[in-house]
C-alpha cells in the first residue's frame, strides 16, 4: 500500500481512537449508565392496585458510576432522592464488580491516548518495528478493545445478575419493598460498547494498511519450514 494512503488510514484510526477516549471519559462522569422504574411493591399491595392505578406506585430511578436519582411513588406523589456510591452503597452493591468497572474505564482512557500518539507516530514518523511500530498498535488497541468488552459484561453482571436497581432503589427504606419494573441500558452503557466496536475495527484498519497480525506467520516462511522439513 503507499506510504500516504498508509498516512491516512493511521490518522483515522488515532482520531477514532481519540474519540474514543473522550467519549469514554464523557460516560465515567454521567448517570446515564441504566434507566428504569421501581415498583413500590408493599403500597401497591395494600391497595391491591391494577392497571391505571399501578401508574402511581410506579417511579423512576436512574444512575451511572457515581451518582444517581430515583422518585419514589407509594401513591402520595413522587418524591425525588439523590444517592452516590461514595461511600453510601459500598455496604449494599458488589463494591469489587463496581470498583472493576471504573478501573477498566480509566485504563480504557489511557490505553485509546496512549494508541492515538502510536498511530500519530506511524502516520508521521518512522517508527521501530518492536512497540514503537505495528506491534505496538495491534497491542493498545487489544488492549482497549479488550477493556471496553470487560467494562461492558461486568456491569451488565451487576445490574442483572446483582439486581443493582433493586438495592438501590430499597436503600435506606423501612417499610416499603420497591421492586424493579423496568430497566434498560442508557446513553453512556452503548458509548462504551461503540468504543469497542471503534477499537476492533482499529485492529483491521492496521492490518488494511498491510500489516500482519503479531505471531502470524506468513506463507513464504511456511513454505521454506515445509522445504526444510522434506530435506529431513
Amino acid at each position: 500500500m503507499p506510504a500516504q494512503q498508509k498516512r491516512i488510514i493511521f490518522c483515522l484510526a488515532g482520531v477514532f481512537s481519540f474519540a474514543c477516549a473522550l467519549g469514554t471519559a464523557a460516560a465515567i462522569g454521567t448517570q446515564l449508565w441504566i434507566r428504569g422504574t421501581i415498583l413500590c411493591q408493599t403500597g401497591a399491595l395494600l391497595v391491591n392496585a391494577t392497571g391505571q392505578e399501578l401508574e402511581k406506585f410506579i417511579g423512576e430511578i436512574q444512575y451511572g458510576l457515581f451518582y444517581g436519582e430515583r422518585v419514589r411513588q407509594c401513591g402520595l406523589g413522587g418524591r425525588p432522592f439523590q444517592f452516590s456510591f461514595f461511600p453510601d452503597l459500598l455496604k449494599i452493591i458488589p463494591a469489587s464488580i463496581h470498583v472493576s468497572v471504573i478501573l477498566f474505564c480509566t485504563v480504557l482512557i489511557v490505553f485509546a491516548l496512549l494508541g492515538t500518539g502510536f498511530f500519530m507516530y506511524n502516520a508521521f514518523g518512522s517508527p521501530y518495528e518492536t512497540l514503537h511500530g505495528p506491534v505496538g498498535l495491534y497491542l493498545w488497541t487489544f488492549i482497549a478493545c479488550s477493556c471496553g468488552c470487560l467494562i461492558l459484561i461486568l456491569f451488565s453482571s451487576e445490574v442483572k445478575i446483582h439486581h443493582l436497581s433493586e438495592k438501590i432503589a430499597n436503600f435506606k427504606e423501612g417499610s416499603f419493598t420497591f421492586k424493579t419494573h423496568s430497566e434498560q441500558f442508557a446513553d453512556s452503557f452503548w458509548i462504551i460498547l461503540g468504543c469497542s466496536l471503534v477499537h476492533f475495527m482499529n485492529a483491521l484498519l492496521i492490518r488494511f494498511a498491510g500489516f500482519e497480525f503479531p505471531f502470524s506467520k506468513s506463507k513464504d516462511s511456511a513454505t521454506t519450514t515445509g522445504a526444510v522439513d522434506l530435506m529431513y
